[in-house]
């Protein structure tokens, strides 16, 4: 949605995005895409949450199996639309020190731009592996979906110190709704920069509508039944 220059200004002038305001309105259409898009998130999520229960339950008990220091579910703050930040579920695949260890490891980030990828994170359990090979870690964010903060296709939601070094042209990313996958996650993923991700990102923004939304959402069933680029 588009913003005045007067509020652009306030987002990037040290003010919280969120707090520069959003657009006075927006067209009717694109409203209408929006509650049909909300309907979709809501109605997929569910059935989602009630087909593959079974399976997280087994994927919670694997993952206590294989390290029982740590819990099931692992939250990360994340940056949703407008700069408002919400607390984004995952199942852990990590260890259980995995964030005290980021440090160590940011010299070997292996994606150039503002994200952290190493292929071989010493971090990653063994189970943790086979979900992030698969994307079964990222079940859990169904229920963001439910809760609103999330929306099944949209751009990937960042992390607090990645939006601090953004350029103006790249928090375009944060107007809209965050999602579990989108153009990114089915066009290499992890082989992309981070330059290359936001340019798919504003694409989608600029692109996005209904049948956009539901093609990306077949072409990830796709991706995670045929190959995937996730590590």
């Amino acid at each position: 949605m588009a913003k005045s220059s007067k509020d652009m200004e306030m987002a990037y002038a040290g003010v919280p995005y969120h707090a520069a305001g959003r657009a006075k309105s927006a067209p009717r259409s694109h409203r209408s895409y929006e509650r049909s898009k909300r309907m979709l998130d809501i109605l997929m999520a569910s059935v989602g949450l009630a087909v593959l229960s079974p399976l997280m339950a087994i994927v919670a008990i694997l993952i206590k199996l294989d390290d029982p220091r740590g819990g099931v579910l692992f939250r990360q703050v994340r940056v949703g639309r407008w700069g408002q930040e919400f607390t984004m579920f995952k199942f852990r695949s990590m260890a259980s020190d995995a964030e005290q260890r980021l440090e160590q490891l940011l010299q070997l980030n292996e994606i150039q731009g503002k994200m952290f990828k190493m292929k071989n994170d010493p971090r990653i359990t063994r189970i943790g592996r086979l979900l992030r090979k698969t994307s079964l870690d990222e079940l859990p964010q169904l229920w963001n979906v439910l809760l609103g903060n999330m929306s099944l296709v949209g751009p990937r939601p960042s992390l607090p110190r990645e939006v601090a070094q953004y350029t103006i042209a790249e928090r375009e990313r944060l107007h809209v709704i965050p999602g579990c996958t989108g153009l990114w996650q089915v066009s290499g993923r992890s082989r992309l920069s981070f330059e290359e991700m936001v340019a798919l990102d504003l694409h989608y923004i600029r692109h996005r509508n209904l049948r956009m939304d539901i093609g990306l959402i077949f072409r990830t069933f796709k991706v995670m039944i045929l190959k995937s680029d996730a590590y």
